[in-house]
């Protein structure tokens, strides 16, 4: 059984992947050769400007979902698989 505070989190994962868009995003990300994404790849195949871009990743930073590591004038995201895993055993029998 969870605790109120495990749920809130494990429902704020749940909320940041309601969104198509975002669930997009983390597939993309996941399907980079080395695990990380430029934000400046991002904006294309998903066909919204950076600003847009970097709102849906924010949230999914927030969730847990991903990592962001600033270089230069360029943002890089990571999936966290642990969370998404965490997320996954909750509606495991």
């Amino acid at each position: 059984m969870l605790t109120p505070d495990e749920a809130e989190r494990i429902a704020r994962t749940f909320k940041a992947l309601g969104d198509p868009t975002r669930v997009r995003l983390l597939s993309l990300i996941a399907a980079s050769g080395d695990g990380e994404a430029c934000i400046c790849d991002l904006t294309e195949p998903v066909g919204l400007s950076q600003p847009t871009v970097s709102h849906h990743m924010k949230l999914l930073v927030d969730a847990g979902l991903t990592t962001r590591e600033q270089r230069g004038r360029w943002a890089y995201y990571r999936i966290v698989t642990d969370a998404l895993e965490q997320a996954s055993r909750t509606l495991r029998p």
